[in-house]
């Protein structure tokens, strides 16, 4: 009996489905509340994936990225403003939008729906 017949071309062999990147995405993402190195893999994944990801998943990479760099944009502002000490609150509201985003992604991933973008 020849094992090989059984086994799909290796065309055809995928090592992560595009929900599991995903899912991989959020999850860096949601680390880089704490650390930005794990957001920027995330982010770099987002970018590269989110042409060729189906419609419904292709919302998950824009999300992502949005959110991405309008959390960087508020950071910024905060770190100007930390001077006069309003940024301290401003950065602690950017980490409890961030974990929003990620989580409500996470929620509709979960449910295979799509996000406004």
């Amino acid at each position: 009996m020849n094992d090989t017949q059984s086994l799909p071309p290796p065309a055809q062999v995928k090592t992560f489905d595009d929900r599991t990147l995903v899912l991989i995405a959020y999850i860096l993402h949601l680390l880089g509340a704490a650390t930005l190195v794990s957001s920027v893999a995330a982010l770099v994944i987002n970018y590269v994936k989110r042409d060729e990801a189906t419609p419904v998943l292709s919302t998950h990479h824009r999300w992502m990225i949005r959110t991405f760099w309008w959390g960087i944009f508020w950071c910024v502002i905060a770190t100007i403003l930390a001077i006069v000490l309003v940024g301290f609150l401003i950065y602690g509201l950017v980490v409890i939008w961030w974990i929003y985003r990620h989580v409500r992604g996470l929620l509709a991933l979960a449910e295979n729906k799509p996000l406004p973008v």
